[in-house]
């Protein structure tokens, strides 16, 4: 087996230089963070879709999607607080020092998707790591087709990024769909499930890809939408989750089957998915 490199497995100190609150119900705050050490910050390269594994002192680690795009001063993590870990995480203030071990795992193969409309499908927190992806691509507009971007929540609360979609929304070189699971106040975005919204606005396959990302149950129910549009699976992308302890693929912990999700992961097509044990 081949040692993994030094920087993925060495947590490195980072300062939290800022903290941004992004939901209504508090749970999601976006991280903004710099490497202790200088060189280590202009070495952290990237590619959108890829993660990181935090860690708190006394806490533990966990795998969290990285959020901010390549070109960013400042990495950007948004952690929804769901236990031991994010939960130690949320209470820290700026210019707290956490660990920060990656970047590890796949990213999308931006050179691929080169000529190509490119269609982002987010649900929910999900949106993480397609919110760098967007950067980038606007970033190299004249480099990909149309870009379509649809984007769910619950309620308009707990949308994300709130001021970049609005930048985004105005933009006449992308088209932006939001949308909320039922009505509500001051609303005048589209209503309905993301399946439902994909379906009505029908981006075409041709010369495209689809990135969805998501509860498990939104996926389920978008891929036969994105079938009927004309996808099919080795031009659709998805971001896999799966139970991370050591991030480099040492402890198998995340396997299924011959596939690791931390080191072959998280991006991968549909087609290769097809290809994994049914039970996944």
């Amino acid at each position: 087996m081949v040692a993994a490199p030094k920087k993925d497995m060495i947590p490195l100190p980072a300062k939290i230089e800022k903290v941004v609150v992004e939901t209504d119900d508090g749970l999601l705050k976006s991280f903004y963070l710099r490497l202790l050490d200088e060189e280590a910050q202009r070495e952290f390269k990237h590619t959108p879709g890829q993660f990181a594994m935090l860690s708190v002192a006394g806490k533990g680690e966990c795998p969290i999607g990285i959020a901010s795009a390549p070109s960013e001063e400042l990495i950007m993590f948004t952690v929804f607080r769901t236990g031991l870990v994010t939960d130690a995480l949320h209470r820290l203030p700026e210019g707290a020092i956490i660990g920060l071990r990656g970047p590890l795992g796949n990213g999308y193969p931006l050179e691929k998707f080169r000529g190509k409309n490119v269609v982002l499908i987010a649900g929910g927190f999900a949106v993480t790591t397609l919110r760098a992806t967007l950067v980038y691509l606007l970033e190299h507009r004249e480099d990909y087709g149309e870009i379509t971007m649809i984007y769910g929540a619950r309620n308009p609360g707990l949308l994300l990024y709130k001021e970049e979609l609005a930048a985004w929304r105005k933009r006449e070189d992308m088209k932006l769909y939001l949308t909320i699971d039922r009505e509500a106040p001051g609303w005048d975005g589209l209503v309905g499930f993301v399946p439902q919204i994909t379906e009505q606005v029908a981006p075409s396959g041709e010369n495209a890809v689809a990135l969805v990302c998501g509860p498990p149950i939104m996926i389920k129910f978008t891929l036969p939408v994105l079938e009927k549009c004309g996808f099919g699976p080795e031009q659709v992308y998805l971001s896999l989750e799966n139970r991370m302890r050591c991030g480099i693929g040492l402890c198998h912990h995340c396997n299924v089957g011959p596939f690791l999700v931390c080191r072959d992961g998280p991006v991968i097509t549909l087609a290769a998915l097809k290809r994994l044990p049914p039970e996944y």
